[in-house]
Order: C-alpha cells, then structure tokens, then sequence
C-alpha cells in the first residue's frame, strides 16, 4: 500500500513539475535517490520554480545592512532581480561615479563631511490609505543617520536627507497610512546639537527623539522645512508603526534603556547590556503627530536646533500628545494591527508578546487614569489596564507580521530569535496555532504586504541572522540567509533558502508586483534624478566640442555601436565634462561608459543623458567604450581620449608606408560591398512588409522596436551619399569605408526589425495547448534548434510542413526521431545528407516527448504565414 501511494505521490509532483505522468516514476525517483530528495522537497521545489520568462507574484525590497543599497528580489521564485544604489557607490550603475549620482550622494553629507558608505535598515513602501501603492520607497542608514526615497518607477534614488538633530538612527523608515509624514526614530541618545557634552550629563543634556518628516507623495521628495522633531527622553528610542483606521494620527515607538544607563567598562563598571537590562520592563511611545504637526507650525511651541524645528517634551505633554505605557523588556518592534485597533509589542528579553487595546489606552487617556509620571512628566499609562492579553510565544520574540484572516482569526505571525522560530498565533485570543523551525537565529520577518490593511498572506520570509551549515563552505564570513515559509496550509512549509552575499540585510517588504508600474525608457534626453530635461541633452547631429577657458565640454551621443565623437583632444590640466545621450528607443538597449585610469563610470539606460566631469591632470592616451555589451559590434564601441601637454613640443613619428591595394582590388571590394548591402536591404525589406503586413501598430512593445530600427535605418541615405561623392571623386578607399558604415547601419535596423518580427509573431500566433508547449520545450531542449530554424534553410531543413511531406507524416517524423538511424537508406534523408553534409543524430528523446513535438510541428504549421 505504501508504495502505491508513494508512486501515485511521485506522479502527483511529476504533474506539477512538468514531468509526464509515464515517466514520472522513473525519473522523479532517479533524481531523488541521485540527491537524496524527499517527496516533500520537490513539492517546496514546485512551489517555488518559475519557469524561463515567467513572472514572480510579488517583489520584495530587502535592505543591505553594511552594503549600503537595496537588494531587490522576487517571490516565490527568491531570484534576485537588482541592487539598488542608495548611500554608497555602485559600480553597475554609475552609483557615485558620474556627475549626476554624485550630486545625491553630496546630499548625505554630514557636517560638510563626505560619508561613502551606510548600513541600511528599515525599508517602507508609500502608502495610500494604509495600502501600498507602489510609487516610493523609503529607507534608512543608522550608521548615519539619514533617509533616501527611491522612486519606484525606474528603481532609482532620487533624494537623501540628513536628520539635523539625531546622532543615529534605527527607527527609520515608517509611513503614515496616507504618506504625509515619514517617521524616523532616534536610536542612541544624544545631545541634539553638534557640542561636547560629558557623558555625566546624559540625564540632563543627551536625548532621544522621533522625526517626522513631511512628504510630498506626489513629488515623492521629503520637504525638511516643514518637518519637525518630537524630543523625548533619552531612552533610545528604536522601531516605530504608525495607527490606522481608529488609531489614525498616532504614532508608536518602541525604548529600551529606560534605565538611562551610560556604561563604563573602560572605568570598571558593567557593560551596557548589564545595565540596559535591569528593569522588567521599558517604554512604548505613544504620541499625537497630527495634533503635534499644527503645534509644530507656531514658533512659540518649538525650539530651532541646527535651523530644525524641535518641539519641547513639555510642549508635548503640556498639549496631551505624548505618552508612554510600560512594555516587554527590551522590545524590538511595534506592529499595528490593520484596523487600528490592536498594537502588538514583543521583548526580545522577554517570553511574551503583548497586545495593547487601542481602546482602552484612549479611555485611559481620556481619564487621565495614569499610574505616574517619569522623570520627564510624561503620562504613564497602566500596562495591565490597557493590555488585551499577553501571549506566552517562545525565546527571544521580536517582529510580527499580520495574515490575511486577522480580522476574525487574529492571524499574525512573530520572529522568535533565540528559538529559531516562526510562531502562527492569534492575537485576538493569544493562543499559539504553529510554529516553524528556521536556520537560524531570525531577526525580522517579511510577510506579503504584511504591515498593511490588505496583508495577502501566502509566504512569510524568515530574515535570518546566521547561516552557518546551510550552504557551501566560503571563508569565515558566511551569508545571510532568507527562508521562504509557506504560510497557506494548516502548518507551515519552509520552501526555500536563500544566501544574501551583500551586508547584513535588516528588514525586507513585499508589493505584489501587479503594483508596481516601472519605466522601460526615458523620455530622450531625460535626467534620471530630476525628471527634466538634462542640461546636456544632445541628439543625432547635434555632437560638439565646446571649449571655455580650460574647461572642455564634450556634448556626445551613444548607440549601437558607436559613441560620437570618436576623438576628443584636451590639454593637460583641462577640466573635461562629457554630456551623453542614450539614443536607443528600444527596451534594455542600456549603454555604460568609462574611460581608462580616470575612475568615472556611468550607465545609460534608453532616453538618458548623464555627465562626466573629471580633471585631465595626466598626459596620454585614454582609450573610452561602452562597459555594456550591448550589439554583435561592442567591441567596436569606443573612443580615444588624448592629453597633450600645451607646454611640450612633440615631434611627429614617422609614417609607416603601407602597400596599397590595386584600383582593381579597390574596385572588386567596393562592388562586393554594395552587392552586401543590397542583399542585406533585400532582407529587410521583407521583414518590413512582414510587419506592416501583420499591422505591427497596434502593439505598443513591437511599435517601440519598429521605431529604433527605422531610426537607424533613417540614417543610411546620408552615408550613401558620402558613399557616391567618394566615388565620384575617384576615393574608392573612403567610399568603400561609407559602404561599410551602410552595412552596420543595416545589421543594427536588423537585429532590432527581427526582434520586433518575433515578439510580433509571439502575439499575433494561436496560443499553444499544453502538448504543444511541452513539444517547444523538448525541441529547445532536445537541441534541435541547433540545425533547425523554423521558417528558413539552415543547417538542415526547415521543418515547416514537414508533417505533409510523407505519407503518413506524422508516424513517419515519430519513427525518424525515435530511430534516425534506420531511415539513412531512404531515398528522401539520403538526398539531405548528401545536400546538407549532415546526418540527423539520435538525441535521444522518450516517446511522450516525440508525440509533443509532433503536436508542436502542427502548431508551427497553422502558423506558416507567421515564419
């Protein structure tokens, strides 16, 4: 009986792993046994596999901790898609290399100090009544303690603001439900301006804070100078939610240090974790930011440190808009539930998980039912009065995640960091349902947009802090690692584990993808971090050098495959600055551009033009290209930067004499050129009429590609032109070297023309049944494509109609690729093999996979007009 369940089980994941049903215990159970996989790991494998081309559900922004940046990836699949430049360079992109990106990151320094690095922490995503929208993302730097909004339509940082008053920052970024303020939180007390202090006064003197940055959502650009900060007590203050719905307009942030101890292990004292962690509890912050935002707009409620508005603790409580209540010892995470109503705090130091009763603190507060004041004369609200429950989770609980069933379920998911576990549990009863074992050690979790009003459940992602036996050994540093959970049955299934190699990444968040509406090209001439026109748009034709003083202005274009111009001369001691303008319209046609020894890089994405600016201080050669490898003819893609020093006499080499070439061999090449170009035109032509034929308007991603391939096109009546002057006047050396630059002109509307034939083709087709899609795979796979091209001669034979070319086609192509061999003797094969000097091989291929081609060739001929 088991094994029959086991095979019926192997043929179930065959199904949904792309195996046949009839080899499904053949093969499934070779793999297994070869890999030691359980029935369980294909079933996590199916789970998360996404085929080639296919698209991922949701994309999760992850931040690199030491690195600096963003990781982008998506889920289920886990890939990693991208790394976003934010506080420090990144080579790929240009990040901090070209004139443009070193203008944002100036944005970061500190006191007219330059910072080239950041430990990010926190990401957000804007929101649009408590729900993201996909239009902006926030994060944060605690090294330094600074935001950066990064815009989500082409995943660039446009804007970093530096706080004025706090010394660090962990408790940044977080969102208000309508994106009208971020809120970033203080992490180490400290004085908020920029004196000496002695660390005797740190009662009195050093202090903690939450800044509330205005945001303009539409602009998507922090404003400082209507932002203001709320001083708190020195309780390094650490993560932050903001309330929705009943709670809207308030703000929660977590403390720990309420005892305000200073250390002194040098002097002899405890260290700071002895002392941090005396009391039994610390202070979640409760506070008013729509009350304190109008009080914050009258001088007279507020201090000016570093020209920043502050407003005094006693302003606050005078005004009823700060509190505090008494929470887990050393809590890591606030979370709000997604109606408001429920706040939940987890102690890292503690067992349990506290849920606060929204209202029952309103009531208290109404009442003025405190049960003290601190130090300060902040309210204390009563932790038992104001508790719905408390929840008994595990060893070290830190972050929490809501589901999708929260509202009558209570479904919220929580880090337990000592234990090495994810606990599901009810926050609405506190009754722990499931926990999963995680490797090892998890800090923050990242549910499906589970911060939000509209969490989607699905996965959770388990951040995990060590790695230590989970992959191939690489030197003591290890990875992180990200587990994907499966959240969606009666227990949870971990999926997948990921090593992140880039800094110690924090805290991720997730968007369903469908959100997200990204640019795939810039407006030509667009800045990328403004949005406008760039100063130094230049187009075709309009390529110059421009000298002023000893400043060098170089005003270039780039394109498959030449960057114009191709020679620029400066001297020694000059400022240079190249303004470039990607050209191409067509999608992923990205450009880079460097030049040797000089350290500037930069990256051209369709439609932008970008500066370059650096000092020509070293005599020399320079050779500059293109860093992306962007045509057949990259190579080719470059230039020569030339620094002749003004105060030096050079004396010329002496010309090499090379032998000549006939004006009968000039003449013979010159013909075999244009008899090149006319065929290759032939070519052209008929994709063209393919594609008006077949109305190539009418889709937008094809229409795109048309455009670049005839603006390329465009451009060879004015080489012919030069071609036929050059042969008028006898210089069939230059004329051929036109015909030449008419050749490259015609492979590059081509590559693009055929591109944009076999999208259209891929729309305009009847769409596959499953057979047929199995068939595609398997002649991919199979190899056939090696001496088949559908729809011309190849290497072997087209095989459009090849089903009609026998009798009894169908078993006839079964047999053949079953067994070529036994075919040779026909008459028809002989005839191929002696024409094509090939025979067709044994690849190989099981029964079912044949029977799928064959279904495939049928698709391919009800498509005959399309090749």
């Amino acid at each position: 009986m088991k094994s029959i369940v086991k095979r019926l089980s192997l043929i179930a994941i065959g199904a949904m792993v792309g195996v046949t049903l009839g080899s499904a215990s053949t093969e499934l159970e070779k793999v297994m046994k070869e890999r030691g996989l359980s029935q369980q790991d294909l079933l996590a494998a199916a789970k998360t596999y996404t085929p080639s081309g296919g698209r991922d559900k949701y994309i999760v922004f992850s931040s690199g901790g030491q690195s600096g940046q963003v990781i982008v990836y998506g889920v289920p699949s886990m890939r990693i898609l991208k790394y976003i430049g934010v506080f420090t360079p990144e080579p790929w992109q240009g990040w901090g290399y070209d004139d443009d990106t070193k203008k944002i990151l100036a944005e970061g320094n500190i006191r007219g100090k330059k910072i080239t690095w950041g430990d990010t922490h926190h990401p957000a995503i804007s929101e649009t009544d408590g729900v993201y929208d996909g239009k902006w993302l926030a994060i944060n730097d605690k090294a330094n303690p600074r935001l950066a909004i990064i815009d989500l339509s082409d995943f660039v940082t446009k804007q970093i603001v530096v706080n004025p008053v706090f010394k660090s920052d962990h408790g940044g970024a977080f969102f208000t439900p309508n994106s009208e303020y971020i809120i970033e939180a203080c992490q180490y007390g400290a004085p908020f301006d920029n004196n000496y202090h002695p660390i005797e006064e740190y009662k009195e003197t050093y202090r903690g804070g939450v800044t509330m940055w205005k945001f303009d959502h539409d602009k998507g650009r922090i404003q400082p100078d209507k932002s203001f900060t709320i001083e708190m007590p020195p309780y390094m203050q650490d993560l932050s939610d903001a309330g929705k719905e009943v709670s809207y307009g308030w703000g929660f942030t977590n403390s720990f240090n309420s005892e305000m101890y200073t250390g002194g292990i040098e002097k002899g004292l405890p260290p700071f974790e002895a002392g941090m962690s005396r009391n039994d509890t610390d202070f979640l912050h409760i506070y008013n930011w729509k009350k304190l935002a109008k009080l914050a707009k009258d001088d007279k409620n507020v201090k000016i440190i570093n020209n920043h508005r502050v407003v005094p603790i006693d302003v606050a409580v005078k005004n009823d808009a700060l509190f505090l209540i008494p929470e887990p010892k050393s809590p890591h995470g606030v979370d709000v539930s997604p109606d408001g109503k429920y706040i939940v705090v987890c102690g890292k130091l503690d067992t349990h998980a506290t849920v606060y009763s929204w209202e029952k603190i309103q009531k208290l507060i109404k009442n003025k039912d405190f049960a003290g004041k601190d130090p300060y004369g902040i309210p204390i609200i009563d932790m038992k009065k104001a508790a719905h429950c408390q929840a008994e989770l595990g060893l070290g609980p830190l972050h929490s995640q809501y589901g999708p069933n929260w509202k009558d379920k209570g479904e919220i998911y929580t880090s337990l960091y000592v234990d090495s576990q994810v606990a599901r549990w009810n926050y609405l009863t506190c009754k722990v349902e499931d926990k999963q074992n995680v490797n090892y050690n998890i800090g923050h979790l990242c549910g499906m947009e589970g911060k939000t009003r509209d969490p989607q459940g699905e996965y959770i992602i388990a951040l995990n802090k060590l790695a230590i036996d989970r992959f191939n050994e690489i030197g003591p540093l290890h990875p992180q690692n990200h587990q994907l959970i499966d959240i969606r049955g009666k227990k949870m299934q971990l999926l997948y584990d990921m090593p992140l190699p880039l800094g110690e990444p924090h805290q991720a968040v997730a968007i369903r993808a469908s959100k997200l509406h990204t640019k795939v090209r810039y407006k030509m001439g667009t800045s990328a971090f403004t949005g406008n026109t760039h100063e130094g748009k230049t187009l075709a034709g309009q390529e110059k050098i421009v000298r002023k003083g000893n400043h060098v202005f170089v005003y270039g274009t780039m394109v498959r495959s030449h960057i114009n111009p191709e020679h620029v001369t400066v001297n020694k001691g000059d400022t240079v600055t190249f303004y470039l303008t990607n050209l191409e319209r067509a999608e992923d046609e990205t450009h880079g551009f460097t030049i040797d020894i000089y350290n500037v890089h930069t990256s051209l994405e369709p439609g932008k033009t970008v500066s370059v600016t650096f000092k020509a201080d070293m005599e020399g050669v320079f050779p500059y290209y293109c860093t992306e490898f962007c045509s057949a003819l990259h190579l080719e893609m470059m230039g020569y930067l030339l620094v002749k020093d003004p105060n030096k006499k050079y004396t010329a080499a002496a010309k090499l004499k090379m032998a000549k070439m006939t004006p009968q061999q000039l003449k013979a090449e010159y013909d075999k050129t244009v008899a090149t170009n006319k065929a290759t035109d032939a070519v052209i032509q008929s994709v063209v009429k393919f594609l008006k034929d077949n109305h190539f308007e009418k889709y937008p991603t094809v229409k795109n590609l048309v455009t670049d391939a005839l603006d390329q096109y465009g451009k060879i009546p004015e080489q012919k032109k030069k071609s036929d002057e050059a042969v008028k006047a006898g210089d069939l050396e230059k004329a051929i070297l036109f015909e030449n630059m008419i050749w490259q002109y015609m492979v590059k509307t081509a590559d693009v023309g055929i591109r944009a034939k076999d999208l259209l083709v891929k729309k305009i087709a009847s769409p596959m049944n499953e057979a047929q899609k199995r068939g595609h795979e398997a002649y991919l796979e199979g190899g056939c494509t090696g001496c088949h091209v559908i729809g011309k001669v190849s290497s072997g034979p087209d095989l459009v109609g090849v089903l009609s070319r026998h009798k009894d086609g169908e078993k006839w192509v079964k047999e053949f690729i079953l067994d070529p061999e036994s075919k040779y003797k026909d008459p028809y094969v002989e005839s191929m093999i002696n024409y094509f000097n090939l025979r067709m091989p044994n690849q190989g291929m099981s029964e079912k996979q044949v029977e799928d081609i064959i279904e495939y060739l049928k698709w391919v001929d009800k498509n005959a007009n399309l090749f």
